[in-house]
């Protein structure tokens, strides 16, 4: 029997796609952009190809989040080369509270994954994602963040749970572009 506490867990982090410029409407209502459609599908097809494919995402309950969320599914069940079979569906939440979440905000909703999910996508904002991203290994963080539909990969031994500063190793970064 594997031990859950044992095994290996990857973190995938992605910061939503281009969206429109701020406009009139509420900020959370702001959609993808057509070029932000495309790299959100093309970060799918990547997740695909590395075999990065979620248990469960975690998503911001913002529209242009939700799109990026849509669009990466597409990607990943395309097509070889593009994609690939994207294998059971994984849960999907969408977290009002990961809309202008502070980074251990994040990392509090990390905390609440299933402990037998292995892999988790977690779909959010700036400045949030890119501060959880150094939270979690600051010696390998990108000191500038995340641009739009940049995927960062984490891997951590121990359960989401005990998710802490410091305690997960970035093993990928990727900037999906379509």
């Amino acid at each position: 029997m594997t031990d859950i506490r044992a095994r290996e867990r990857t973190l995938v982090l992605l910061r939503h796609a281009k969206a429109e410029q701020p406009g009139t409407g509420p900020d959370v209502d702001r959609r993808l952009t057509a070029r932000g459609h495309v790299d959100a599908a093309a970060a799918g097809a990547w997740l695909a190809r590395h075999r990065l494919l979620p248990d469960v995402v975690l998503c911001s309950a913002a529209r242009r989040t939700r799109q990026t969320w849509h669009d990466v599914a597409l990607g990943m069940t395309g097509p070889p080369p593009e994609g690939g079979p994207a294998g059971t569906s994984p849960v999907v939440r969408h977290e009002a509270a990961a809309y202008e979440a502070h980074p251990r905000d994040l990392l509090g909703l990390l905390r609440t994954v299933d402990p037998g999910a292995g892999t988790v996508l977690l779909v959010a904002h700036n400045p949030g994602i890119s501060l959880l991203s150094a939270l979690l290994d600051p010696e390998r963080a990108d000191p500038d963040g995340l641009r739009t539909t940049d995927l960062v990969v984490h891997r951590t031994a121990g359960p989401w749970s005990d998710l802490t500063p410091g305690s997960t190793v970035i093993t990928h970064r990727h900037t999906a572009r379509g």
